[in-house]
């Protein structure tokens, strides 16, 4: 299956760029570009991609907007496609806020081609880009500047596999290396993700890995 994308950036080299490299390749197709959030939510309204490759600073509307208005939609609007951020910052407080809006992760404006064509085809197949250090870091050094909330009461729902789950996606670990860790079977661990997701009410794992520092499972700078 072709993956749709569509690329919102207000520098017009790096939106020709990326979209030379994107539809280059035989599961790509580039449906739509835009230079700034506000055309790129109608944009994608209008071609329905299943990735938004996002900047996060720019004019009339930024990325953390447009990001928050494409994944909580209004009533009526039944497409929802998966975001992911693009920064010249590796920590930067509008990518952190994405995040915790459901976005599927960030990439470096800088990285590889090779990353940027990777991390589109890992966001279309629902899972978050969180493998980078970077990604990691930045998650960690906000959730250690910000107060505790009452998240740590929702733990109470899961069991003790899922809880040791979450806390291994926290760290890092792809399902494989869950796997491994566990000795379960990778669909096993997939189905253990597939409940924490839907009793604690997030989206992906993006979003399991802010909730795990944040309700206190997992403390900053712990491996």
């Amino acid at each position: 299956m072709t993956i749709r994308v569509i690329i919102v950036d207000d520098q017009n080299m790096v939106r020709a760029g990326f979209a030379a490299l994107l539809a280059a390749q035989s599961d790509i197709d580039v449906v739509g570009e835009a230079p700034n959030g506000k055309e790129g939510v109608d944009v994608s309204r209008k071609t329905h991609p299943d990735v938004v490759l996002m900047d996060v600073r720019m004019p009339e509307m930024d990325g953390l907007a447009a990001a928050r208005a494409l994944l909580d939609p209004p009533p009526g609007v039944v497409h929802v496609p998966k975001v992911l951020m693009l920064t010249t910052f590796d920590v930067d407080d509008y990518v952190y806020e994405a995040l915790r809006a459901g976005a599927s992760g960030f990439l470096l404006k800088d990285a590889p081609p090779a990353d940027l064509i990777s991390a589109v085809r890992v966001v279309a197949a629902g899972e978050a880009l969180l493998a980078p250090s970077v990604t990691r870091r930045l998650i960690t050094d906000f959730v250690k500047q910000r107060p505790r909330n009452d998240q740590s009461l929702r733990l109470n729902g899961l069991t003790p596999r899922e809880t040791e789950v979450l806390a291994l996606i926290a760290r890092g670990l792809s399902n494989q290396e869950i796997a491994e860790h566990l000795v379960l079977a990778e669909q096993t661990v997939k189905t253990h993700i597939g409940k924490v997701l839907s009793k604690l009410d997030l989206r992906d794992r993006a979003q399991a890995v802010i909730f795990a520092y944040e309700s206190g499972l997992i403390t900053p700078g712990e491996q």
